[in-house]
């Protein structure tokens, strides 16, 4: 039997399956490493983490696997987007990396769009610019650390500094290359146009390959830490969203996607690259090859109901907490929840905007504060799927995974505030499972990404939408998207007691 590896480089943890050539995951490693979070709206790390925490995490699956790790083919990634990690000419880390989640960037995003121009900006790249993309970032350091700018030679992305740090070669690729606002979509390639504009050498990118795309080998000093043959394989790999789109088996019309991590996406797959949604939503390549993805982000998602449990139920186990939530009714007996806590990306781009309880009355226990937490996150992620509909796109069939596919109470909730059948997957693993795949495709095992989600994707259960808490749910989601717009202003004038 051969093997792949697929590793999963999150915002607060880096995950590596070892999958075998029926999908099975033979074993699984995860190791965490912190947030830098030094003023608000920062959030950085250390990319050195990420490799040490990798190489940790493969010295343990060689250790704890009992075959020959000559067997074990190839290794992939994913990893999260849009971070911005510099390097000088001998690549070497200038600074600590700034994450997708790092919002310090809005004079940057706004310059941006005076200088490219909103529309010519959206023709180039298929996105409206928001804090979270890389070229903000880069343009924040060059204004405000250019000291450090003038030094860097070349910039990367944190899935692909973690493959450059175990191969030695330097790329990145078109799916998170799509979400750098650097990307020439309709060319695929690098935009000197937008370079040029913002004052930005674009020597300073890395050459682009495809997700599947062999890149090397494991170096010496690699294959010696962990254990493994300095003969793997590596290759390219994507983004998570692109990764958890591979795991869940969205690669063809009419298949979507709900992703509930720190964040929280809908993702609906597509063929064509001239699809117009109006910068509504986000538009990125996949990581198959020629094809494309829209997608609607909610900033908070998994970290909203995290946040909740470490601040009020620290002790609780989520399964006690989510059994809880079964009796109470849709709507958490008149309250509601906005996820804003680290502000919005879909379908307010607004970094200021902050989260919200409404309706709060004495009766109300921690039971129904908890069912307003999960059904605000299902109703922001519910936005995306609207935008969708408007546009023409049937959304009726959707693969959960992530955080809100471990809990049968919350696969009901999704299928009834989308209005959509909902299935969850048997051996459900997100984007580490995609990035094995991409692996598993890199290294012969099948003809196509699709061959390779027939024979790894099973489906364990289907949630269906109950009409009347659908319908109920689709009167109190009217209520939900007037809660930013009644809040706004409020969070404006807060902005300045923030610490």
């Amino acid at each position: 039997m051969k093997y792949v590896i697929g590793v999963d480089l999150g915002t607060s943890a880096v995950k590596l399956l070892l999958v075998n050539q029926e999908g099975d995951v033979c074993l699984e490693v995860s190791k965490s490493y912190p947030l830098i979070q030094g003023k608000s709206g920062y959030s950085e790390q250390d990319p050195e983490q990420w490799v040490e925490k990798t190489e940790e995490g493969l010295a343990e699956l060689v250790q704890q696997f009992p075959g020959n790790v000559n067997d074990i083919e190839g290794i992939s990634f994913s990893g999260q987007m849009h971070g911005l990690v510099l390097m000088d000419e001998k690549h070497r880390v200038l600074r600590n990396a700034i994450l997708w989640n790092d919002t310090r960037t809005t004079k940057q995003c706004r310059e941006i769009e005076e200088i490219v121009g909103k529309e010519q900006l959206l023709q180039i790249t298929k996105n409206h610019v928001l804090e979270g993309f890389t070229l903000p970032k880069l343009l924040w350091v060059k204004q405000n650390e250019p000291y450090i700018f003038e030094r860097a030679a070349v910039f990367m992305l944190p899935k692909d500094y973690l493959r450059y740090c175990l191969t030695g070669k330097i790329h990145s690729e078109y799916s998170d290359a799509a979400g750098t606002l650097l990307l020439d979509m309709n060319e695929k390639e690098w935009s000197y146009r937008i370079g040029e504009l913002i004052g930005i050498n674009m020597d300073i990118c890395p050459p682009i390959v495809e997700s599947h795309e062999y890149i090397g080998t494991l170096t010496d000093n690699v294959s010696k830490r962990t254990g493994l043959s300095e003969k793997t394989k590596v290759f390219a790999g994507g983004a998570d969203n692109a990764c958890g789109a591979i795991g869940a088996g969205v690669l063809s019309e009419g298949k979507s996607l709900c992703s509930i991590g720190t964040s929280g996406v809908v993702l609906s797959y597509e063929k064509q690259k001239d699809q117009d949604y109006g910068g509504k939503v986000h538009y990125f390549n996949h990581g198959e090859e020629n094809t494309y993805y829209t997608m609607g982000v909610t900033l908070s998602a998994g970290h909203s109901l995290s946040w909740f449990k470490s601040t009020f139920a620290p002790d609780e186990p989520y399964e006690d907490l989510m059994e809880k939530i079964e009796n109470v009714p849709a709507g958490s007996n008149g309250l509601l929840f906005t996820p804003y806590l680290s502000g919005e990306r879909t379908p307010h781009a607004d970094s200021v905007i902050r989260g919200s309880f409404i309706g709060i009355h004495s009766r109300h226990s921690k039971k129904e504060f908890l069912r307003s937490v999960v059904e605000g996150i299902t109703f922001s992620l519910n936005e995306s799927i609207q935008i969708f509909r408007e546009n023409g796109k049937k959304i009726d069939t959707i693969v959960s995974i992530g955080g809100g596919a471990k809990s049968s109470i919350w696969l009901q909730i999704q299928a009834d505030v989308f209005r959509a059948k909902v299935v969850k997957l048997k051996n459900e693993q997100g984007p580490g499972m995609g990035a094995a795949m991409l692996a598993a495709y890199g290294s012969g095992w099948f003809s196509s990404l699709q061959e390779c989600a027939d024979t790894f994707l099973d489906i364990q259960e289907v949630y269906n939408p109950q009409k009347e808490q659908s319908d109920r749910y689709a009167a109190i989601f009217e209520v939900y998207k007037t809660v930013y717009e009644k809040t706004k202003q409020i969070n404006e004038d807060m902005k300045a007691f923030r610490q």
